[in-house]
């Protein structure tokens, strides 16, 4: 008989559209099996009785600011949040110091992740201006996408040239994801409440500078793009209801063009700016609750394909600044997961919704090799949550580099006990084996 490194017995599984009570038997990092009935030889057998057993989440929207930026974050520090949150892989955005917009970046930022990350990791490509060469030189094997940012950016990494443009969605190898905002009715919504608040700008002007038109403009310029030049495209970040009707509601195996929503654009909206002020400053923005709801509808009925963060730390001193000089961003990759369950509880979502767009949509989309699914022959990605366990995020459980979160004060019903990444569990009831080392992402196209 087969003796296992690990089995986690009689769990409630969530996989594939299915619910069912089972065993995973782990070996050497890999699945050996699925099965109905319980196992008993393991080194480690873990009583899943009365707990949800959901395949490791995969972030597809992360910044962790390694290299130039890690008074905010760093590799080590957001892993270790992240694998606290059930997140068991990420792709990390190329907007570092300096930029990630080479091959010999990314190879660079794969070193660093391979020394430090707790988590699985892939970085994107950034494109600007005058890199071409580089993006259609990409490892498709390696890396996970090329970033596009079609909207306000830093540096030199805003793309707003049509015929660059152009030369991109018809030249990249891989999968562009966008962000999307035009950048002229920004600045120009920017210059109007400068006028109507000459002593400063309210933080709950920010979803009305940064609004639907805004979005709409720049996402449907990317969707006739990619369109002409049957590309593959993922926009992320969707914020507003009108953007909705750029996408279908097909299997995301078919799709040419996808779409990604925020946990923060499905938690907040406009009204929690009065409390929250700079914490919920997003680029692109919290917006109205009609839009709130409208985003969590069209995960539902399959018009948005994946659930992310977007995470973005900034220190408390840079976001407690005006509203012109105050950082969008925020932290949320160590509780994403307990707010969509969270929701679920609210009678907002399905378990089985949650784990097909935080896990299983991102593994197709992205042609990602055995993760995202609970399947024999995949790597042991695994989240093991009790769903009755009150608790309260505060600054004393709090492991992102920054120190806070929006979430402060807020209290969940469901906790994380354990992640198990590539078969191993370096989150296990709050300890973390910090010396632990995820493994890069590969694609399979």
């Amino acid at each position: 008989m087969t003796k296992y490194d690990y089995i986690i017995n009689n769990a409630t599984i969530i996989n594939e559209g299915a619910r069912f009570t089972g065993s995973v038997f782990i070996k050497n990092g890999i699945i050996e099996r699925v099965s109905e009935s319980p196992g008993y030889q393991a080194d480690n057998i873990i009583d899943g009785n009365g707990l949800l057993l959901v395949p490791g989440i995969i972030d597809d929207q992360v910044h962790f600011r390694e290299p130039g930026l890690t008074h905010k974050g760093d590799i080590h520090s957001e892993s270790t949040a992240a694998v606290a949150g059930g997140i068991t892989s990420f792709m990390e955005m190329p907007n570092t110091v300096p930029q990630t917009t080479s091959n010999a970046q990314l190879i660079e930022k794969q070193n660093i992740a391979a020394k430090k990350s707790l988590a699985n990791y892939s970085f994107y490509l950034g494109a600007t201006n005058d890199n071409l060469n580089e993006i259609e030189a990409v490892d498709t094997k390696t890396t996970c996408g090329i970033k596009v940012f079609m909207g306000s950016s830093t540096g030199n990494m805003l793309v707003d040239d049509k015929k660059i443009l152009s030369d991109i969605f018809r030249l990249s190898p891989i999968i562009i994801t966008t962000h999307c905002e035009d950048d002229r009715i920004i600045r120009a919504n920017l210059e109007k409440y400068k006028t109507l608040f000459p002593n400063g700008i309210p933080f709950s002007a920010h979803s009305s500078i940064r609004n639907d038109e805004a979005c709409y403009a720049s996402s449907s310029m990317a969707v006739e793009l990619a369109e002409k030049y049957n590309t593959k495209l993922h926009i992320l970040h969707i914020s507003s209801k009108k953007e909705l009707s750029l996408f279908k509601n097909t299997e995301i195996s078919n799709k040419k063009i996808s779409s990604e929503v925020c946990i923060h654009h499905l938690w907040f909206n406009s009204n929690h700016y009065e409390q929250k002020g700079s914490l919920i400053k997003w680029n692109p923005s919290v917006k109205s609750s009609e839009n709130q709801e409208a985003l969590i509808d069209a995960v539902n009925n399959g018009f948005i394909d994946v659930i992310a963060t977007d995470h973005a730390p900034h220190t408390l001193l840079e976001k407690n600044q005006d509203y012109e000089k105050s950082p969008s961003g925020g932290p949320m990759v160590q509780h994403s997961l307990i707010c969509m369950l969270e929701m679920h509880k609210m009678g907002r979502i399905s378990l089985e919704t949650i784990v097909e767009k935080m896990c299983h949509s991102p593994a197709k989309l992205f042609n990602i090799d055995k993760r995202g699914f609970i399947k024999k022959g995949y790597w042991a990605d695994l989240v093991l949550v009790d769903p009755k366990s009150l608790w309260t995020v505060s600054k004393d459980n709090i492991l992102y580099k920054c120190g806070w979160s929006p979430l402060e004060g807020c209290t969940f019903n469901f906790k994380i006990l354990y992640t198990f990444v590539n078969g191993y569990p370096v989150y296990n009831k709050g300890e973390i084996d910090r010396n632990f080392r995820g493994k890069a992402l590969i694609f399979n196209r």
